[in-house]
């Protein structure tokens, strides 16, 4: 099992989320955060005056698949959050030794 953590532009969530969804993903989990990488923030004009923006606000999803499915799911994200923009975002591929879902116990596979 593999856990995929990408960090996407918010207004793509939507899109990412279906494309896992028509690859065979279940669930995820998604969390507001703030970051900035090589965009390095921008400035804005709020009311005449001129302020720095450090740090950008993004979407992080987590999800947890089966190795046989994390080339399809890494491609549906690539290709759902894809701008061709700076700040596109990031994926991170970690492995996962052990599921278990609390409420019945089961473990694994069957845990996701």
């Amino acid at each position: 099992m593999k856990k995929i953590e990408a960090i996407i532009k918010p207004f793509k969530l939507d899109e990412v989320r279906e494309g896992l969804s028509e690859v065979g993903v279940s669930g995820l989990t998604v969390t507001e955060v703030k970051g900035f990488g090589r965009q390095k923030g921008h400035t804005e004009l709020y009311r005449g005056a001129e302020y720095v923006v450090d740090f950008l606000p993004k979407v992080k999803l987590e999800v947890v698949v089966p190795s046989e499915l994390l080339d399809r799911a890494v491609e549906a994200i690539i290709k759902s959050a894809h701008t061709g923009k700076i700040g596109d975002g990031k994926i991170f591929v970690t492995p996962v030794e052990q599921v278990i879902r609390i409420r019945t116990g089961e473990t694994d596979e069957t845990a996701l």
